[in-house]
């Protein structure tokens, strides 16, 4: 079910129309348009480069960061000369650390950081030996240069050489925040990363590693974990959750916000005359580390400067090539850190509105023949190409719960939340303008799924249409130009556990908002796109892993139901995968959503450790920590239920109208503003191209390339229908197909005779790369005797042509065949230990391996003379030689030699088999 709240939108740009074409009689080879043969595979790359990109250091900087570099040179004296120029931060200082090197003396914390040129640092100072539950932080506020960092950490060591002297702990590439559990105080650094995305020249990394340091243990400490059981307890829950996938962040760029709101707070701030308005103004509903930046905000000046917000949820980013021109589609999900849990432990909404499985997904479109988000001019966040279209899952906003026992309902619960969530519609709408109001469209699924009459594709695709057409997307661009767009609106989607239908309603929704961005950016004329291009395809690879991420996150497996079910394509393939997918859900739900969500609600600070207060473990329901506490709010006055909107919230949005920065800083230079330059050009960094992420960004252009009718040439363009429409059902070709009835007749069906060799029914995935040089096939589909080819573009629908595959898969099953490379092999596994001498002679081969001459010449006569065997050893082993002539009878003499103590275990009443428990 979707719902999109009904505001004006500006229509989309549209192209100009190409004139019509006369139609003639005829028409010859020369008349028709050549297209150039393109590869569709990146051009190979020389060894070494193939090895770099193979390597750890495939990015422009390695995956775990690198300490500072410190001087081995006698410690000079830390003297300021009196004419030296010591930056304070804000004077043309460093906003944003790039890299940290930890490092430690028996009393103190020395934390580093350093700025994307490597060029200016500062430091941070943490006091050791401060009392319990205390946080003591020194800021300095002095940034220094890689010589001036260098005396200062000489200095530093020369005056704790007697108790050790100074010691680098660690290197990290950001710091999460701080927190605490019983006592003393951890901080959380992300030692490994990886660059995942790139926009207007901000990169986007994902977090690969992290580590927890206490602040006031050292190794020599004679303070352990084991000592307070209840401290290492707290820290094996937070292990539980696992910040090395799916956590994400960036230096530059805000990614908890859409890119809409960036640009539209970025205009607004030049006209107030200010830098980047986006610096410290996150969306904290999406920023899983808020409780840890919450110390860090009580002790720190600038603490945006020095710790990193990170969001929980999916970043993918993937290119097209359109001849030549680069196109990026990056999808981007956020996880809102409120209600959050598992899936039979989170459901529905709490008392403060927030609902389970909350996720905000973004779909950027950009064209990237210029990389920054500005026009020239220059024309500051006025990039026309750049678009984005935002929309929503999450459960369904009402107090429910469901009963895990498995018992069976005798009411369906949709159909009881169906009747309430409508009720509630209904009642929201009545206070709503008309122009205002909520649209709702209530529609099940799963039972059209089920159903060969209903088109399931066909009716999203009419639902994503209409919602596109009233929510309108963003499209960036300058005042004069007349394109710029803003979104007003959003859609909401959601099923019961907002997973498989969600996900396959949003990607049909992201697939018409595609058509719409493709167009804006004039690079498509009309704004629909097939299925099975390349273009869809990329689309949908991108949306089911973000589907199976917010699945794992939330339920704890992959997707059931995929695109494939229900578009009907490979079903007898995918059942097998829904059935094991279904089992694996069961078990995450049933045995480890208790630990995750344990995790959860440590990490995100739903649970602070308070004394006399009992522990988490051993809560029996978490129930208050997600809900306000009644008296918190029972003596307050409540809203209206009438008047229960945000007026200013209706109001369309609008762009600044000014796009260029006032006189007072229009000499300020452009990292005043935006400070991606130094972030994506590195101009101080000696890289190379291979290493480059945009360079290694290639479209992923996996299918055949769609023959023309002329000969010998290729249409590579990426909207280009790749496999044949015989393939799928009307409905998936997104037109009309009410009305047609197709005969179903057993004399359709191909001939077992005539089964094609080259697999022209079969999906490209089945295919063989090359079956001109490979003619055995893994489905063993033999071409029949007279070589004919049933042709395809018969009255044959998928269903027969799955039964037909299915049948000859199983024939062939039944009766297998292997090609004379495996046949040579098998022969040669048989006959080598036959070939084995069995004889050991005194004499050496006539071609001796190296090795055995060189075990020969290193055992010595008197080594193989003074070897002997212990009585002991004859006597067992001529005691297992002695087998009775009926071998099978156990008599009592028998019952204590050794190759019996199983049988004297059995007869004890002990199993045979070794048996342990399942979760050793």
């Amino acid at each position: 079910m979707a719902s999109s709240s009904r505001t004006p939108s500006n229509p989309p740009h549209n192209g100009s129309q190409s004139p019509d074409i006369p139609k003639h009689d005829a028409i010859t080879s020369s008349d028709i348009p050549s297209f150039p043969n393109i590869s569709f595979s990146s051009p190979p790359l020389p060894a070494k480069a193939a090895r770099q990109l193979n390597s750890d250091e495939e990015d422009e900087e390695p995956a775990t960061a690198i300490s500072f570099q410190r001087s081995t040179s006698p410690a000079l004296a830390l003297q300021r000369n009196k004419g030296a120029e010591y930056q304070k931060v804000g004077e043309q200082g460093i906003r944003k650390m790039h890299r940290f090197s930890l490092y430690e003396t028996t009393s103190r914390f020395y934390l580093v950081g350093g700025d994307v040129t490597d060029r200016k640092f500062r430091i941070l100072k943490i006091d050791r030996t401060s009392d319990q539950g205390e946080l003591n932080i020194a800021e300095d506020e002095i940034v220094y240069t890689r010589k001036e960092m260098n005396q200062l950490l000489n200095a530093v060591d020369d005056g704790n050489k007697a108790s050790g002297g100074l010691k680098l702990r660690c290197s990290a590439w950001g710091m999460l925040g701080f927190i605490r559990f019983t006592e003393s105080y951890y901080m959380l650094l992300i030692t490994k990363r990886s660059q995942v995305a790139l926009l207007g020249g901000h990169y986007i990394y994902q977090i690969d590693g992290t580590e927890l340091v206490s602040l006031t243990t050292s190794s020599s400490s004679r303070f352990k974990l084991d000592r307070d059981p209840e401290e290492a307890r707290f820290v094996a829950i937070l292990s539980n959750l696992d910040l090395s996938r799916s956590f994400y962040f960036s230096y530059s760029y805000d990614i908890t916000r859409s890119l809409q709101h960036n640009v539209v707070q970025e205009r607004q701030s030049l006209l107030q005359g200010l830098p980047r308005s986006s610096h410290g103004h996150y969306n904290q509903m999406f920023v899983w580390n808020h409780h840890l930046l919450d110390p860090a905000s009580r002790s720190l000046t600038n603490m945006n400067d020095w710790c990193i917000p990170i969001v929980h949820g999916f970043v993918e980013q993937r290119a097209l090539s359109l001849y030549g021109r680069k196109i990026y589609i990056t999808v981007i999900a956020r996880r809102s850190r409120f209600f959050a849990g598992a899936r039979f432990l989170k459901r529905g909404a709490n008392d403060l509105g927030y609902v389970a499985n909350d996720v905000e997904t973004e779909q950027i479109v950009s064209e990237m023949r210029t990389t920054s988000f500005h026009a020239p001019g220059p024309e500051l966040y006025a990039n026309p190409a750049y678009t984005s279209y935002v929309q929503h899952r999450g459960s369904i906003p009402l107090h429910w719960t469901q009963d895990s026992s498995g018992a069976r309902e005798r009411t369906p619960r949709e159909s009881i939340l169906l009747k309430e969530y409508t009720n509630a519609v209904s009642f929201l709408n009545q206070f709503l303008p008309e122009d205002k109001k909520i649209l709702y469209k209530a529609w099940d699924m799963s039972r059209a799924s089920k159903s060969r009459e209903q088109d399931v594709i066909g009716m999203l695709e009419t639902i994503a249409k209409d919602v596109i057409s009233k929510t309108g997307f963003f499209r960036n661009g300058g005042i004069e130009s007349g394109k710029m767009a803003l979104q007003n609106g959003v859609a909401r989607t959601n099923c019961i556990d907002c997973l498989d239908r969600t996900n396959a309603a949003q990607f049909v929704i992201g697939k018409c908002a595609l058509g719409h961005q493709l167009q804006a950016l004039e690079i498509i004329m009309d704004a629909q796109i097939d299925f099975d291009t390349e273009a869809v395809n990329v689309l949908s690879q991108m949306y089911h892993v973000h589907g199976d991420t917010i699945a794992i996150q939330y339920g704890g497996s992959h997707l059931v139901n995929t695109m494939a079910t229900y578009r009907r394509t490979n079903q007898w393939t995918s059942h097998s995968r829904d059935m094991v997918e279904s089992f694996k859900r069961y078990y995450n739900n049933s045995f480890l959503d208790r630990q995750r969500q344990e995790a959860y609600n440590l990490f995100l600070g739903n649970y602070t450790y308070a004394q006399g207060q009992p522990m988490l473990w051993d809560l029996s329901t978490d129930y208050y920590l997600h809900h306000e506490d009644p008296r918190a709010w029972s003596g307050k006055n409540r809203r209206s239920y009438t008047q229960w909107f945000t007026p200013h919230n209706l109001d369309l949005q609008a762009l600044p109208q000014k796009i260029r920065p006032l006189e007072a800083i229009a000499d300020k230079p452009l990292e005043y503003f935006d400070d991606y330059w130094l972030e994506y050009y590195r101009p101080l960094a000696i890289s190379s191209f291979v290493k480059i992420f945009s360079y290694k960004l290639n479209a992923d252009q996996k299918e055949a390339p769609h023959k023309t009718a002329q000969a010998g040439h290729q249409d590579s363009s990426p909207f280009r229908a790749r496999v044949s429409t015989h393939e799928h059902e009307a409905s998936e070709k997104g037109s009309s197909s009410k009305g047609v009835t197709i005969a179903y007749s057993p004399t359709n069906i191909a001939p077992k005779s005539a089964l094609p060799l080259s697999g022209a029914g079969l999906k490209p995935s089945l295919r063989k790369p090359s079956q001109s040089k490979q003619p055995h096939d893994p489905f063993g589909l033999r071409e029949g005797q007279d070589g004919a080819v049933p042709s395809m573009e018969s009255s044959q629908d998928k269903s027969n042509v799955s039964l037909w595959t299915l049948d000859q898969f199983v024939t062939n099953s039944l009766s297998p065949s292997v090609v004379k490379s495996e046949v040579e092999e098998y022969e040669y596994y048989i006959n080598h230990p036959m070939k084995l001498p069995l004889v050991v002679s005194t004499e050496l081969p006539t071609n001796p391996n190296r090795d055995l001459l060189s075990y020969i010449q290193s055992t010595s006569a008197d080594v193989v003379a003074n070897m002997h065997t212990k009585d002991d050893d004859i006597g067992y082993f001529t005691n297992f030689l002695d087998i009775a002539d009926d071998p099978l009878t156990v008599t009592v003499a028998d019952t204590s030699k050794k190759r019996y103590k199983a049988y004297r275990q059995f007869m004890k009443g002990k199993s045979l088999f070794k048996q342990q428990r399942i979760d050793a």
